[in-house]
């Protein structure tokens, strides 16, 4: 199996098995987005306490590549501290703009990497993460 059929699996996982998809409880910070130039829409839920990320949700319609991007994101970030999210936000930036990163803790997240070959979809498959990005901003300091 080539790689990109092994990443292509990956992704289609994501989109027919999402994980994290659904509404939380009230009182978690939601931030909601949307790409106006092919649709896609994401309600990113975030359960935050003392700087860290406890757990996260998203509902939403789009394409495979944004609706995996979040469910991958949503595993990704649960557990994290805010700084070290916004750091993976960040990895995950420069991996969309073609940059060499490491994949260590990415796991699930580098079957994307071959998104940055399609300007067009970068903006699907970053959604997600400028979520995450804001919801974290807007309770910086708050905590």
């Amino acid at each position: 199996m080539q790689l990109d059929d092994l990443y292509r699996r990956v992704i289609m996982d994501h989109y027919k098995n999402p994980r994290n998809r659904g509404d939380m409880e009230e009182g978690a910070v939601t931030i909601s987005l949307n790409n106006p130039t092919c649709g896609d829409r994401i309600s990113l839920q975030l359960q935050v306490e003392a700087g860290k990320v406890l757990d996260a949700k998203f509902t939403g319609e789009g394409c495979s590549i944004s609706m995996s991007s979040a469910s991958m994101m949503t595993e990704a970030v649960k557990g994290m501290e805010f700084e070290k999210a916004l750091q993976m936000a960040e990895k995950f930036s420069s991996l969309m703009k073609g940059e060499d990163v490491e994949f260590e803790e990415l796991e699930d997240i580098e079957a994307l990497s071959g998104v940055n070959k399609f300007p067009a979809r970068i903006k699907c498959a970053t959604l997600a993460w400028n979520a995450l990005r804001k919801g974290i901003e807007s309770q910086d300091g708050k905590q």
